[in-house]
């Protein structure tokens, strides 16, 4: 089976790297790297969400010929979320188990400020309170300005983004959350539940909203454990 990462804002490809190590024999970890990160660093980020997840979309579609789950942590929760509903109106196609990471159900009100638009200063002050920003981004000033119009793109998708009212998923959906994460709480994620017919899994992980870093390998057990029931049902089924 194969498995799709969307990453959090202003992250890449790389925030995945290793996992396939981590995971069952027969699992691909597949991750996705948006414009204006890593080696797409001067291509466009997307401001607008029904473009990004009509693109991902198409661009995913012709190496789902094998059962596939998709996992993303923040923003990358929404897309992925959204990218399943896409897949299924689209070309019919349902994702076996849909990750979703430090954020609430995609129907919630926002409950923090717009940021996307703020001056130089005052974006930097509230990325800093984050938490999730290398150091190194920091200290070199032309990697922070590319960082910036990235940053400032995804957070423009989270912070302009609607859910439309549609049928739930049929699929499970297990959302991790972080223990000491002040900006998604266990409400939040127990919302996810009126987005699937299926059941819902709620974790929470020792770390803040970037516990997918700092509690990593507990993270994966857990992933591990799912993609190979998954697996193994599968197996059966063809049985």
């Amino acid at each position: 089976m194969r498995l799709f990462c969307f990453p959090y804002a202003g992250g890449g490809a790389s925030i995945f790297r290793g996992w396939n190590q981590y995971l069952p024999t027969g699992v691909e970890v597949w991750s996705v790297q948006l414009p204006g990160r890593g080696g797409r660093y001067r291509e466009t980020p997307y401001g607008n969400m029904c473009a990004l997840v009509n693109d991902l979309a198409q661009a995913i579609k012709p190496f789902l010929d094998r059962p596939f789950c998709i996992f993303g942590h923040s923003l990358g929760a929404i897309v992925s979320f959204e990218v399943c509903h896409a897949l299924r109106q689209e070309f019919d196609l349902n994702v076996d188990h849909l990750f979703v990471s430090g954020a609430g159900g995609p129907h919630l009100p926002r409950s923090t400020p717009d940021t996307h638009h703020l001056p130089d200063d005052q974006f930097i002050t509230k990325l800093r309170a984050l938490n999730g920003t290398p150091p190194e981004v920091w200290e070199h000033p032309e990697l922070l300005r590319i960082m910036l119009t990235t940053l400032r793109a995804d957070f423009k998708l989270a912070e302009t983004y609607a859910c439309l009212a549609r049928l739930p998923l049929d699929c499970r959906i297990t959302a991790f959350g972080g223990l000491e994460d002040n900006l998604v709480s266990r409400q939040d994620l127990e919302s996810w539940q009126i987005q699937t017919t299926n059941s819902l899994d709620v974790w929470f992980l020792p770390g803040d909203h970037f516990f997918l870093h700092t509690c990593e390998s507990l993270l994966l057990q857990i992933l591990h454990r799912e993609t190979k029931r998954i697996i193994n049902a599968d197996q059966k089924l063809k049985c």
